[in-house]
């Protein structure tokens, strides 16, 4: 029978949806201002894979990752959620142009697998406790990550791939 033992630290990495890149360098700024500093950063990417959030964020919208130096407990994961949910509210509450003028989607990765936090609740995803859940959404198998039934568009791209690599090997490299 094995014994329980604490989980392996993973890497915290947060996605950042806007219609307005100049958004970005400022939530990097509340973001590391509450995570630490932050390792690595993706280009900007064009996010034209669906259409979902153009009620809420408007058109042209643009993807960035940034990941962050410290290590976490993947059980902090839940407040981490909550508290990218509370930046989106601060900055809808500046009086952005759209309702909805950024999106944050905090996850994890480690050698095995990058995960996302949501707030709801569908068939793949595990209740982590107040109010979040996770989901793995690619898995890294023989050699490189792999999207699994559920996975966004999105993050089956090799524009995310490629930076998510480059995390996973900096996190499995500290």
């Amino acid at each position: 029978m094995a014994a329980p033992r604490p989980p392996d630290p993973v890497t915290l990495m947060v996605g950042m949806l806007s219609g307005r890149p100049d958004v970005f360098d400022a939530a990097e700024e509340r973001l590391a201002a509450l995570f630490g500093p932050i390792d690595l950063r993706s280009p900007v990417i064009d996010f034209d894979f669906t259409d979902y959030y153009e009620p809420q964020m408007g058109r042209n919208l643009k993807r960035k990752f940034v990941s962050f130096e410290r290590r976490i407990d993947p059980s902090k994961i839940a407040g981490i959620k909550l508290a990218t949910n509370g930046l989106e509210r601060e900055f809808a509450a500046a009086g952005r142009s759209v309702p909805r003028p950024l999106n944050l989607d905090p996850g994890a990765i480690c050698g095995s697998k990058l995960v996302l936090a949501s707030m709801k609740d569908r068939s793949q995803r595990i209740y982590v406790g107040r109010g979040v859940y996770v989901e793995i959404t690619l898995e890294f198998r023989k050699g490189e990550f792999r999207p699994v039934a559920t996975t966004y568009s999105d993050y089956a791209s090799s524009a995310y791939i490629e930076f998510f690599t480059e995390v996973r090997r900096r996190h499995l490299a500290s």
